[in-house]
């Protein structure tokens, strides 16, 4: 990889998104903690500063070391970092009577300046800071202030510092910043010099050198689950290794209706050397009275590691060293506080470690990308679109679709139902206007009637979102008269369920699964 742009991550709820639009300029970023800024290699071609949750006059502010940037790589300081360079080299930072959060339109002052090429007067940003800037260090300038605030973008003086640093007060990576990607592409392309080469052919051709280097002649072990992400990441392993990948792919008696065999038969199409391997009773026995979330994950993931172990000992793969995963960058960030001082949320089965006696060690391909750069990737493999537009799928499946314990009856009824919902979806044309759909089994029963019978069973829950990456998402808006449709097919066929909901709730405060 030629180049890339650092973030250092200082705990902001944006922080994913400014890495999102700086690869929509086609530069690869990545994030970094903030207090990791020994980590910088020689493709590093800039370096932002990530907003925060703290002060700078806190007693427990975030204090990097920047010696290694200052001076040496063009900055863009935001937010929280824009008030640490102002304090730490300085001006004087104050907090606000009150915080200044939404929108605010930018008076430039009559500047020259390559950050502000085709930023018009009066511009729209997005604040949100508890901070103000009242005074700066002697070897800055100010850009541009607004209406309420006299610093909202302030800058190094020429020729102060080797590589020029920029500050803004605002937003940009955030939609309501009207001229926020041109500032940003400003400063990748303009002033850090960026070529905006990162394609997905690029990161294909890239992935594939990478991965024969790491990897050799040696034997990669993958289990995958019919999605995009794990697809993506075996058919890039097959380029590398060729027939060295071997592929198994699980019925742990939790996926959707009819799709083991379907997606069997699709990969064996692929040209991967794969395997079919049928679990269900195994995996239904394990979570016999299994209820709390958590629990059922790391029953289903202790099974999975299980069913790895199984395949290593096969006289094909006895001597495999790898182990191949489609882990993706939410999961990574949802999963284990890597980034800054970030929250773990649930955890996934496909992120981690495993037990010492398989001495497996791990490759995951697409470990850096959002879901939306993966379909991209996919895209240039030629992957077919019935699993390249597939909605995302958990990777414990229906076990945390039904809430409760789980028993093979409950499975099917879950199955019946959402082959209902996901069909109609695709009938009405309507699936790839939705990000991901299925439906929840809760553990409710009501009292309903059908016909002269009284009856007393189940509900289900529709849940459709709209999304970029999962990392945040809303509900769909799904016609009402759909709606009703769905629900008098599911209550009319499926026998044992008489009440269906639908889920409005977004992401955050809820997240897309039920558990």
């Amino acid at each position: 990889m030629e180049e890339k742009i650092l973030i250092l991550d200082f705990g902001s709820q944006y922080t994913q998104l400014i890495a999102r639009r700086v690869r929509e300029l086609n530069i690869y970023s990545e994030i970094i903690p903030y207090n990791k800024v020994e980590s910088i290699d020689e493709g590093v071609k800039a370096v932002i500063l990530s907003g925060s949750p703290f002060s700078v006059t806190d007693e427990n502010a975030l204090h990097p070391d920047l010696k290694k940037i200052i001076g040496k790589l063009p900055v863009l300081a935001i937010c929280y970092g824009a008030q640490y360079i102002a304090n730490h080299y300085g001006g004087s930072v104050m907090r606000s009577e009150k915080r200044e959060y939404g929108k605010a339109h930018l008076n430039i002052q009559e500047n020259k300046d390559p950050f502000l090429k085709s930023i018009p007067q009066k511009s729209q940003v997005w604040m949100s800071h508890g901070d103000t800037i009242k005074s700066l260090p002697d070897n800055f300038e100010v850009l541009a202030g607004t209406e309420d605030i006299p610093v909202a973008i302030f800058r190094s003086k020429e020729g102060a510092y080797d590589a020029p640093i920029y500050c803004i007060q605002f937003h940009p990576e955030v939609t309501h910043s009207l001229d926020g990607k041109a500032l940003l592409h400003n400063f990748c392309i303009d002033i850090a010099a960026c070529k905006g080469n990162w394609t997905p052919a690029a990161f294909v051709d890239d992935t594939v050198a990478a991965l024969k280097r790491q990897i050799g002649d040696e034997k990669v072990l993958m289990a995958l689950s019919g999605g995009v992400d794990s697809t993506v990441a075996a058919i890039l392993l097959h380029k590398a290794v060729g027939d060295n990948l071997y592929c198994f792919f699980i019925d742990n008696g939790l996926l959707r209706k009819n799709e083991y065999q379907e997606v069997l038969d699709s990969y064996k199409g692929m040209g991967l050397n794969i395997e079919g391997v049928d679990a269900r009773h195994r995996f239904w026995e394990a979570l016999d009275g299994v209820s709390d979330p958590e629990a059922k994950r790391k029953v289903i993931g202790g099974l999975f590691i299980d069913c790895f172990d199984a395949q290593t000992k096969d006289a094909a793969t006895k001597d495999v060293k790898w182990l191949g995963q489609g882990t993706i960058y939410p999961d990574v960030i949802e999963s284990i506080s890597v980034h800054g001082p970030s929250v773990t949320i649930k955890s996934h089965h496909n992120v981690g470690g495993l037990p010492d006696h398989m001495k497996l060690k791990i490759v995951e391909p697409l470990r850096m990308l959002f879901k939306d750069e993966v379909r991209k990737v996919g895209a240039e493999l030629d992957i077919p679109n019935e699993i390249l537009k597939r909605h995302p799928f958990p990777g414990p499946g229906l076990a945390i679709r039904i809430l409760g314990a789980i028993t093979p009856e409950k499975v099917s009824l879950l199955q019946e139902a959402d082959a209902i919902f996901i069909n109609s979806l695709k009938k009405y044309e309507l699936y790839d206007k939705v990000w991901q759909a299925g439906t929840i089994l809760l553990p409710v029963q009501s009292v309903g009637v059908m016909g002269d019978e009284r009856t007393y069973e189940f509900t289900i829950a529709l849940r459709a979102v709209t999304s970029l990456d999962g990392m945040t998402a809303e509900w769909s808006h799904l016609p009402y008269d759909f709606l009703g449709k769905v629900s008098s097919e599911i209550i009319n066929n499926v026998k044992g369920i008489n009440r269906v909901v639908y889920d409005i709730s977004t992401k955050p405060p809820a997240t897309i699964e039920w558990e």
